[in-house]
């Protein structure tokens, strides 16, 4: 299935009416929050923690491609995908410049992406840089919004949870001449915005506060999206990917706007702040007003993730430790130490292509489907990571009650550290899926070793099913 080839909207809008309702996110009522027993995930009011997983790819929102206009994407087609993957979650791109050239990154072909729909309206008079009419940036293009909100609603109806993209700053930095490209360059826009006000060609300036027009430009914008978007449950708020390190002021203003506005409409959502390219620090992030973030530290959460404290829900995000990039060890690391992992998905390689020699895309997505089935087998709002518990540091444990335990590569078992008692257990193979049945074993208290079946990376799962004193097990 090419997801980049287009079918009719109606048509695949129709189709839906077939969705197992079934298999649908437990999404009621309310938007998602803070658990509050156990803040490293989110929940619904009164349920259970969501644990959030998934693939998401730059033209899920805004189509993007060689010929102008670019092909759609067969969004639907691509929700059914994320389903079968065993994922419930996908961040939704938003893109600002005209059109951008994927081959200034190192190693990608020739391809100079068109985007479109844009958000504002392109009335002229006057044409932009691209031959087509200027951008009126008082008026919000309708069809913009009307396609975001039938999105997050296709989402919504299959389980999916979103993050919404509002702005994104990593092409205003990186892509060769983006200003001439932005609809805030002059020659691009009806109102006399020039959003370079140093003059060097980057405009770094219209994610700050420095140009009070842009911002309020900015303001109704988002105000739009809230007033869309409020009737769902399924998404939460990104301020915008990679801005710049300068941006902090701008963003908190932001966070700060969307929560007042929303305190006027039904619901509230929550709102993250993701790493700052470049030379952001997590600092900021923690400190932000922002419920939840995404770090970047291309060392430390590569290899050994941190473990969550719970201060912010964190989604561990591909795209700010690799880029296009990842790997399976790297999703089950991340579960483990608390984290929400989620993956930059090139799909089928049509806007920027992997090297399958670096990076196995399938490994990675089921092991983040696989994730997902085991946050929902364990009492997830109990679980909190406890690497002192286990010889490979990887556990999630509720002390004495229940233990999760991944053990990387071709290790040969694991030891925990048990209180006294009878136990059930059974160990997981990440490669294939199977798992062996539960065995029991008695305890007198201390470090339990438990060899491993399997070859590949493994989870081991026990369960204290009797404590001293008692005469029957527990269910």
């Amino acid at each position: 299935m090419s997801l980049t080839v287009g079918v009719a909207a109606a048509a695949l809008v129709s189709g839906c009416e077939s969705i197992d309702r079934s298999s649908v996110a437990q999404q009621g009522p309310g938007p998602l929050r803070p658990h509050p027993d156990n803040p490293r995930y989110f929940a619904h009011a009164g349920g259970d923690p969501v644990y959030l997983t998934g693939s998401h790819t730059w033209n899920n929102v805004v189509d993007m491609g060689e010929t102008d206009p670019p092909a759609p994407l067969d969004y639907p087609a691509y929700i059914q995908w994320l389903k079968a993957q065993g994922h419930n979650f996908t961040r939704l791109w938003t893109w600002e410049l005209l059109r951008w050239d994927s081959s200034s990154l190192e190693g990608q072909p020739p391809r100079n992406h068109t985007i479109a729909p844009h958000r504002y309206v392109r009335s002229g008079p006057g044409l932009a840089v691209d031959g087509r009419p200027k951008f009126d940036l008082t008026r919000l293009n309708d069809r913009y919004f009307e396609n975001l909100s039938e999105r997050v609603r296709i989402a919504d109806e299959n389980g999916i949870y979103v993050s919404v993209m509002l702005f994104e700053g990593w092409g205003n930095q990186t892509i060769p001449d983006a200003y001439s490209q932005s609809p805030y360059h002059p020659a691009n826009n009806v109102n006399g915005i020039d959003g370079d006000l140093n003059g060097d060609g980057i405009a770094l300036e219209v994610h700050q506060l420095a140009i009070p027009a842009v911002t309020e430009i900015q303001k109704r914008y988002v105000a739009r999206v809230l007033e869309a978007l409020n009737h769902f449950d399924n998404l939460i708020y990104e301020i915008g990917n990679e801005v710049h390190h300068s941006s902090t002021a701008w963003q908190y203003e932001m966070i700060r706007f969307i929560r007042e506005y929303e305190n006027r409409l039904p619901k509230q959502h929550p709102v993250g702040m993701t790493y700052q390219y470049r030379f952001g620090i997590n600092q900021t992030l923690f400190a932000s007003p922002a419920d939840w973030i995404s770090p970047n530290d291309v060392v430390i959460y590569r290899i050994d993730p941190p473990p969550a404290d719970g201060s912010k829900v964190i989604l561990a995000d591909t795209d700010h430790f690799w880029g296009v990039g990842g790997n399976a060890t790297w999703v089950w690391k991340s579960f483990f130490r608390g984290l929400n992992p989620i993956f930059m998905d090139p799909m089928d390689g049509a806007i920027i292509a992997a090297d399958p020699a670096r990076l196995d895309a399938g490994a990675v997505r089921r092991s983040m489907g696989q994730t997902l089935t085991w946050s929902q087998r364990i009492p997830l709002a109990a679980m909190a990571p406890h690497g002192e518990l286990a010889s490979s540091t990887y556990c999630l444990a509720d002390p004495g009650i229940e233990y999760l335990v991944f053990v990387p590569g071709e290790r040969a078992g694991a030891t925990v550290e048990l209180p006294e008692g009878d136990y059930r257990y059974l160990w997981f193979d990440t490669e294939t899926s199977s798992e062996t049945d539960f065995e029991m074993f008695s305890h007198p208290g201390g470090p339990a070793w438990r060899p491993k079946p399997y070859a590949a990376s493994s989870v081991l799962h026990i369960v204290r099913v009797r404590v001293p004193g008692q005469t029957s097990f527990s269910e």
